[in-house]
């Protein structure tokens, strides 16, 4: 039988050290790669044969949610797990829409994730206990993050938001909304600023986990 190969990608050191240890006796399983941010993940998809991919959402360079976009835009058979803190339902359903195969807390047992990755390697899906029951119960929190993102955002900069999270330019942004690429970028200026994040991954994580996308 052969062995499932199996590439971490998570931007915290410790976290794939500590995984690599988990599997290290794991019967039919294969730490083949390791990866600490998505750009570095897709460089070793395109020279390694890989079967089963175990992800972090927030990281550097790449996150998570565009490194999974990229890996089904290119068509890639490699299955995809998240492994992530994150528990609201928007943001798991998204990454389901966008290819994710299973969804891991990193609060799972050693056993929890040995059968996902087997399981998915074998063409299932696999989602933890606690994922499953956010997707059928939204917690009052998804619900109240909902609200607050009516209330925050006017309408234009939710439509401009979306576009971002879809990976479109301030550019094609305007020439789709029938307004200058500065206006564009002084909606995103206005938008980080509400939201309080940084850059365009947190607009993302936040597009997704409202679910904008």
């Amino acid at each position: 039988m052969s062995q499932i190969k199996v590439l971490l990608v998570d931007d915290h050191q410790i976290i794939v050290d500590g995984l690599k240890s988990l599997l290290k006796s794991t019967e039919g399983i294969v730490v083949t790669a390791a990866a600490n941010n998505g750009l570095e993940a897709l460089r070793i998809l395109e020279i390694l044969e890989i079967d089963v991919v175990l992800m972090d959402i927030d990281m550097p360079v790449m996150n998570g949610i565009d490194t999974l976009k990229e890996i089904n835009k290119r068509g890639a058979k490699v299955k995809v797990i998240i492994l992530s803190m994150h528990q609201e339902a928007g943001m798991i359903k998204s990454l389901m829409t966008i290819g994710a195969h299973g969804y891991l807390l990193k609060s799972c047992a050693q056993d929890e994730l040995i059968n996902a990755i087997r399981k998915v390697a074998g063409g299932q899906q696999f989602f933890s206990p606690e994922v499953t029951l956010s997707l059928l119960n939204p917690s009052q929190n998804d619900q109240q993050a909902n609200n607050q993102l009516a209330e925050l955002l006017t309408d234009r900069e939710t439509e401009i938001l979306k576009l971002i999270a879809e990976g479109f330019s301030n550019k094609e942004i305007g020439s789709k909304l029938f307004i200058s690429h500065r206006t564009v970028d002084t909606h995103r200026t206005n938008i980080m600023k509400k939201l309080d994040v940084n850059n365009i991954a947190g607009l993302i994580s936040y597009a997704i986990k409202n679910g904008i996308v």
